[in-house]
């Protein structure tokens, strides 16, 4: 699980650091196009964590429930 826990952070990461960089850009130049990125990657980094955090539930209740049958 710490593999797993490091790529999706990793990830994680840098979908926020393009979100910020993006919104930065869209503040400093007054860009639609830059606003529109940063939304998407802030889409994308949302979707990832609540990936992340299923992944994380139903694997704890998966092993809770096969370590129960011992």
């Amino acid at each position: 699980m710490t593999v797993f826990r490091w790529v999706f952070g990793v990830v994680a990461a840098f979908l926020a650091s393009g979100a910020i960089a993006s919104f930065a850009l869209a503040i400093a130049f007054d860009a639609q196009v830059w606003r529109e990125r940063a939304a998407s990657l802030g889409g994308w980094l949302r979707l990832f964590a609540l990936l992340w955090f299923n992944i994380e539930v139903w694997g704890r209740v998966l092993l809770t429930i096969v370590r129960w049958g011992r």
